[in-house]
C-alpha cells in the first residue's frame, strides 16, 4: 500500500511533462524523509542552489565562450554535413536496387560460366568417349554396308540401353533415329539375301540375326521367310522360256524339285512345327498351318503350270514326262508332301483328249477318203495271196489284217487309229478304258454312217461286181478291222488288270457292258442288209471276235515295252 501511495504521489508531483527517472524518485524519497521545518526551508535551499548553478554557470561561459563557439560551428557544421550524407545516401538507396540486379545477373552469368566451364572440362576429359558414341551412326552404317551383323546388333542394343537411360537428350535422340534408320536399311538386305541362291548355313545365320533383331514375332518371321524363298523361286521359274511346253515343263520340273526340295529343308531346319504343350495366352495362329498352307499352294501353282502346258501340248514325250513328274512326286513324299495322286487325273484328261482328237482326224480322214473312193479297181492283187508278199508276223505282236490293203479307206483309217493307239500307249492308264471304249465306238458309228451313206449314193449305179466288192469291204470292216481293233483294246487294256482295277474275277467282267471291247454285234446289225447271206441257215454263225478271242496271240507287255501295236502299221494304199 505504501509503494502504492509514494507512485501516485510522484506522479502528482510530476505532473504531465515532468520528465521520470530515479533522480526524481530519489529526491521525493528524500522530501519524504525531511521533517516539517526542514519542509520549510526546502524552496529557499533550491532557489540559492539554483542561482548558485546559474552563476557557475555563466561564468563557465564567460570563461570558455570560445569553446562554445567552436561547438556551435561544430554543431553547424556536423548538421551540414549530416545533410549532405543523408542526400547522398537517399540517392544511394535510389540507386541499390538496380546494382542488386546487375549482382544477381553477374552471380548468374558467373555460374552459368563455371557451369560451362565445368561441362567443357568434363568434355575435354572425356572426349574419346565422346566421340565414339558420336560415332555410333556413321559406324553402324559401315558394318551394315559391309555385312558385320553381328557388330551391327551390339551397336544396336548399346543404342537402346542409352536410350532408356538418357532418352531426353536432343543428340542422343537423333544417334537413335540414325541407328534405326540402320537398323531399317539391315533388314533390307538380311530379307533380300533370303531372297538369293542362299544355302542353309547361311538362312540359320540370316534368321537369327532378324531373330535378333525382334521386329517379327515367330509367325510373321515364318512367313517373311517362305514369301522371300518363295519369290527367289519365283524368279527362277520365270527365267525359263516359255515358247516350247515341254522344255518349259521340264525345266520347270527339274526347278521345283531341286530348290522347293531345298525350300522345305531349309524350313524345316529353322523352324520347328512342333505344338507347345501349352500355348502361349491369345495365341490363335497355329504356326504349322502356316508351312502347310504354303506347300499346298506350290504344289498347286505347279499342278496349274502341269495342266497349262498339257493343253498347248508336248508331242509324244508323255511318257517321259510323266515319269519326271512321278519322281518330282516321290522325292516330295520324303517330306510329307506327295502329290502323286493328283497327277493321274490330269495325264489321263491330257491321254483321252489326244487320243480323240487322233480318232476325229481319222473319222475326218476316211469320209474324205470314202467321197473320191471308187470301186472300179479289182482288189484281189492287193490282198490276195500273189502279187504282195505276205508278211509273217514276229511272235509277241499284233499283225494287222492284211485284207485291208485291198480297201484303202480302211487300210487308211486302221493307220490312224494305229497312230492313236501307240500314242495313247506311252500313257495308258485303265482308268481310260471305258472313254477309249467309248470314243472308238463313237467313231465306228460314224465310220459305219459313212458307208451307209456312200451306199445310198453309189447303190443306184453299182454293178454286179461293184456290189460284190462293196460287200467285201463290209465283211473287212466287220470281220477283220473290228476284231483286230478290239485285239489292240485287250493288250492296251488287258482284262486281268481291268479285273483287278474293279477288284472282280476276270470271268465277271461282262457285268459291265462293253468295258475294253467294242460291240462289234451293235454295228453288224447296222450293216446286215448289205452283207451276203450266210451258206447255212441252220448253224448259227459264232461272231468272229469271239473266235479271234480264243486264238488271240500271247498278250503284249506293258505299256512302251516291245510287242506293243507300235509296230503293226500298215502301208496307206492309194486307190488308182
Amino acid at each position: 500500500m505504501a509503494a502504492a501511495e509514494e507512485a501516485r504521489l510522484l506522479a502528482w508531483l510530476r505532473g504531465p511533462a515532468a520528465p521520470a527517472g530515479p533522480e526524481l524518485s530519489a529526491y521525493v524519497s528524500e522530501l519524504a524523509a525531511l521533517g516539517l521545518a526542514e519542509l520549510g526551508r526546502e524552496p529557499a535551499r533550491l532557489a540559492a542552489e539554483r542561482a548558485r548553478v546559474g552563476a557557475e554557470t555563466r561564468r563557465l561561459a564567460f570563461e570558455h565562450y570560445r569553446a562554445f563557439i567552436r561547438s556551435a560551428e561544430c554543431t553547424g557544421s556536423a548538421g551540414h554535413g549530416f545533410g549532405g550524407i543523408e542526400s547522398r545516401l537517399g540517392s544511394l538507396l535510389e540507386r541499390l536496387p538496380a546494382l542488386q540486379d546487375a549482382c544477381r545477373n553477374f552471380m548468374r552469368d558467373a555460374e552459368e560460366i563455371a557451369c560451362s566451364r565445368r561441362m567443357n572440362s568434363l568434355t575435354l576429359n572425356r572426349h574419346t568417349e565422346i566421340l565414339e558414341i558420336l560415332e555410333i551412326p556413321q559406324l553402324m552404317d559401315t558394318c551394315v554396308r559391309n555385312g558385320y551383323y553381328e557388330e551391327a546388333l551390339e551397336l544396336a542394343a548399346y543404342v537402346r540401353r542409352l536410350e532408356r537411360k538418357h532418352s531426353t537428350i536432343p543428340v542422343i535422340q537423333g544417334i537413335v533415329e540414325e541407328v534405326r534408320q540402320c537398323t531399317q536399311l539391315m533388314l533390307n538386305q538380311l530379307i533380300q539375301q533370303l531372297r538369293t541362291n542362299i544355302q542353309l548355313p547361311a538362312c540359320l545365320r540370316v534368321i537369327g540375326y532378324l531373330r535378333r533383331m525382334d521386329v517379327f514375332t515367330e509367325a510373321e518371321l515364318r512367313i517373311k521367310f517362305l514369301q522371300a524363298r518363295d519369290a527367289w523361286l519365283r524368279s527362277i521359274q520365270a527365267s525359263i522360256p516359255d515358247d516350247d511346253p515341254y522344255f518349259h515343263i521340264t525345266k520347270t520340273i527339274e526347278a521345283c524339285r531341286v530348290h522347293l526340295f531345298d525350300i522345305i529343308t531349309q524350313y524345316r531346319a529353322i523352324f520347328s512345327d512342333e505344338e507347345p504343350l501349352l500355348p502361349a495366352e491369345g495365341q490363335a495362329l497355329n504356326e504349322g498351318a502356316i508351312f502347310h498352307s504354303w506347300v499346298l499352294q506350290k504344289v498347286s501353282e505347279f499342278l496349274r503350270t502341269l495342266e497349262r502346258d498339257l493343253r498347248r501340248g508336248v508331242g509324244g514325250r508323255l511318257d517321259s514326262l510323266l515319269g519326271q513328274c512321278m519322281y518330282f512326286g516321290l522325292s516330295f513324299s520324303r517330306v510329307g508332301a506327295d502329290f502323286r495322286g493328283q497327277l493321274a487325273p490330269l495325264f489321263q484328261h491330257v491321254a483321252a483328249t489326244a487320243f480323240r482328237k487322233a480318232v476325229e482326224e481319222a473319222v475326218e480322214k476316211f469320209q474324205e477318203e470314202m467321197n473320191s473312193y471308187t470301186l472300179i479297181s479289182t482288189p484281189a492283187v492287193l490282198g490276195g495271196s500273189t502279187g504282195v508278199p505276205v508278211p509273217m508276223a514276229q511272235p509277241g505282236t499284233l499283225q494287222p489284217p492284211m485284207v485291208l490293203l485291198d480297201f484303202p479307206p480302211l487300210a487308211c483309217f486302221l493307220n490312224s487309229l494305229l497312230v492313236a493307239f501307240n500314242d495313247l500307249r506311252l500313257c495308258c492308264p485303265i482308268a481310260l478304258a471305258e472313254d477309249v471304249t467309248s470314243c472308238l465306238e463313237d467313231a465306228l458309228g460314224e465310220v459305219t454312217k459313212t458307208i451307209l451313206a456312200f451306199h445310198r449314193a453309189e447303190e443306184a449305179a453299182f454293178s454286179r461286181r461293184e456290189q460284190e466288192l462293196f460287200a467285201q469291204f463290209c465283211m473287212a470292216f466287220l470281220d477283220d478291222l473290228l476284231p483286230y481293233l478290239n485285239r489292240c483294246l485287250q493288250v492296251l487294256f488287258p482284262p486281268a488288270q481291268v479285273a483287278q482295277a474293279l477288284g472282280v474275277p476276270p470271268t465277271q467282267l461282262q457285268r459291265f457292258g462293253h468295258l475294253g471291247r467294242i460291240d462289234v454285234v451293235a454295228l453288224r446289225d447296222s450293216l446286215a442288209f448289205l452283207l451276203p447271206a450266210p451258206p447255212d441257215e441252220e448253224e448259227p454263225l459264232r461272231p468272229k471276235e469271239e473266235e479271234d478271242a480264243e486264238t488271240l496271240p500271247a498278250p503284249l507287255p506293258a505299256h512302251g515295252q516291245e510287242g506293243s501295236p507300235e509296230g503293226a502299221l500298215l502301208p496307206t494304199a492309194t486307190t488308182e
